[in-house]
């Protein structure tokens, strides 16, 4: 266990935290769970940057750090669908959840084929990320009231990073559609 390690670990642990924080029924949790979200997206970015910077970077590392992401945007949309409960924030939420398990799949099969190397997160995904991070924050900072100018502004994010989500998803199936075919021909034989 190193310090990125220790703050993936955190960023999981984070969950339940903002989690509750959302659904306490007090004035002001809206804005701690966006809070706690924001700490948990930005440890994110730490965690990486400190991993490559003390050369820390670990099979570990490499596996958890994806898996925390994903539970905690994935945990974040679910709870805002809930919350929301119109077919305007499901549809983004969906196309990025979605486009998660592709990728993940995608991920596992590749690493199979001993190819993990050919399919990477280029700077669009990291582009994709932040605004997906920064739209999902500002979503859990207010009521999901949609008149509201700042919900309007959490919708318009979420649905740039959603078709931020299918372009990167093309290119990163486009990378692999190379051994993909290798792997259909060997599956044929």
């Amino acid at each position: 266990m190193n310090l990125p390690n220790i703050l993936t670990l955190a960023r999981i642990l984070l969950i339940p935290v903002f989690l509750i924080a959302y659904f306490l029924p007090r004035p002001g949790t809206y804005m701690i769970a966006a809070i706690l979200f924001g700490l948990a997206a930005f440890t994110d970015w730490l965690d990486g940057y400190l991993a490559r910077r003390l050369n820390q970077t670990t099979p570990f590392g490499a596996f958890l750090d994806p898996v925390a992401d994903k539970l905690i945007v994935v945990c974040a949309l679910v709870v805002l669908v809930a919350h929301h409960a119109n077919i305007w924030l499901t549809i983004p939420a969906l196309i990025i959840i979605g486009r998660e398990i592709v990728i993940s799949a995608l991920r596992e099969w590749m690493a199979e084929m001993n190819r993990s190397g050919s399919v990477s997160v280029a700077w669009f995904g990291r582009v994709k990320t932040t605004f997906q991070m920064i739209s999902i924050a500002v979503l859990l900072a207010n009521p999901p009231v949609f008149n509201l100018i700042w919900v309007k502004i959490g919708y318009g994010l979420l649905y740039i990073a959603a078709i931020m989500t299918l372009v990167s998803m093309v290119a990163y199936l486009r990378g692999a559609w190379p051994t993909l075919k290798i792997g259909l021909r060997q599956r044929g034989s």
